[in-house]
């Protein structure tokens, strides 16, 4: 799941990204309401975490401006503002929850996980191919009997490659995707990460699931494919 945090307490923001991050979620971090709205607008996100009073442009105008071009991420406001004609005009905007500060961090984290139940379909909340699968809700992944580990950047990897199995995912289209970066040919992020989870994944296993396309990007093979 990735979550992107509108705060302009930078302290506050970094607790909440720690927090986050620590419960497998991956953040990203904009301190601005202007360019939190472009990057809300340009990335695709799971959640949006929105503080109302903002430099450039304050919440309740950011929320607005996004269901306004009818972009529905769900949003939950997190805001010292706490009367309820602010909780009734944030929602009436479009948010899906409200929550003043300040909040335990454990229930800023068990609201995320409610709307994570709810914005993904039963069906959709696992992911199989052959012998692999993760679920994408308690963020378990298994080779057959075998639980692996993944870090927050290796699973958004492993479950873009299981979303498209047998196609080739270029770099380009992981950078967008994963890291919300431009296409940099010198960079070796990708690499590195990749690196990692075809170790975790493929490791003991005859079969080898994700393959490097030289030149081209990377695969999730099914052993159908591979004949």
């Amino acid at each position: 799941m990735k979550i992107l945090l509108i705060e302009d307490e930078i302290k506050l923001a970094g607790y909440i990204r720690m927090a986050l991050e620590q419960a497998g979620y991956v953040v990203d971090h904009e301190s601005d309401g202007t360019i939190g709205l472009q990057t809300a607008m340009v990335n695709q996100y799971d959640l949006i975490l929105l503080d109302l009073m903002l430099p450039s442009q304050n919440g309740f105008d950011i929320l607005s401006n996004l269901r306004s071009f009818d972009n529905y991420v769900p949003v939950i406001i997190i805001s010292a503002l706490g009367t309820t004609e602010q909780v009734i005009k944030g929602l009436d905007a479009g948010a899906n929850d409200y929550l003043k500060k300040p909040f335990e961090m454990e229930e800023l984290l068990a609201r995320v996980r409610v709307l994570q139940r709810q914005h993904t379909p039963k069906s959709l909340s696992k992911l199989k191919v052959e012998d692999l699968e993760i679920d994408l809700l308690s963020r378990v992944v298994k080779r057959g009997e075998k639980t692996i580990a993944l870090s927050n950047r290796e699973f958004l990897l492993l479950e873009m490659l299981m979303i498209n199995p047998d196609k080739i995912i270029t770099k380009a289209q992981i950078l967008d995707k994963v890291w919300n970066m431009s296409f940099d040919p010198g960079s070796n992020v990708i690499e590195v990460h990749l690196y990692q989870v075809r170790k975790k994944i493929n490791d003991g296993f005859e079969h080898q699931h994700i393959q490097t396309v030289i030149n081209r990007g990377y695969i999730l093979k099914t052993s159908k494919s591979a004949e």
